[in-house]
């Protein structure tokens, strides 16, 4: 069983040894361990946060100017910086995708996947104030009609689950 992201890193981070996989405990999957100095190198996961924004009867997505997925459509989102709150980076996030200032109504759901390092963290929102725009990271921000998300340009399976999870409790009536 190969851990995600093991092929990544060759050389020790302590010493600059050549890395190597081992089976430290059993049950557990290979670690990549420094045949000079014997460090543990743990490939842990990277977190990230996504904003659902309900807007004008619908929700706020962006179309992202960077890769991956240059030019597919998203949530608002992206990596918890060392040190910062959860709810302070669904905001900035928010912020720096669309122009919009939001605040986090609360935790929507948690979203892992195997073959991915990163956990996603998506918050509900509420909307505050600004003008909706793309930001430096995005070609275009706007608001989807349920019935008009392009599910087929979607670029993250963690907003796609969100969008049909979100989708279904409004369908319901059981988001309050």
């Amino acid at each position: 069983m190969h851990q995600v992201g093991v092929e990544t890193y060759k050389y020790c981070p302590q010493c600059g040894g050549r890395l190597e996989e081992r089976i430290i405990k059993a049950g557990e999957p290979p670690r990549l361990v420094c045949k000079n100095c014997g460090f543990v190198f743990y490939i842990d996961p990277k977190l990230a946060v996504i904003a659902l924004v309900p807007l004008e009867e619908g929700l706020v997505l962006t179309r992202r100017a960077i890769e991956p997925g240059y030019g597919l459509w998203v949530v608002p989102g992206g990596f918890v910086d060392v040190g910062e709150r959860l709810e302070e980076a669904v905001v900035r996030e928010t912020l720096e995708e669309t122009l919009l200032e939001v605040k986090v109504a609360r935790l929507f759901n948690i979203y892992s996947y195997k073959q991915s390092r990163t956990v996603v963290a998506a918050y509900l929102t509420a909307y505050v104030a600004g003008e909706l725009a793309p930001g430096d990271e995005t070609l275009e921000a706007r608001v989807f009609a349920p019935e008009e998300i392009p599910w087929e340009e979607i670029a993250f399976s963690s907003t796609r689950d969100a969008l049909r999870e979100y989708l279904q409790l409004i369908k319901t009536g059981r988001l309050p």
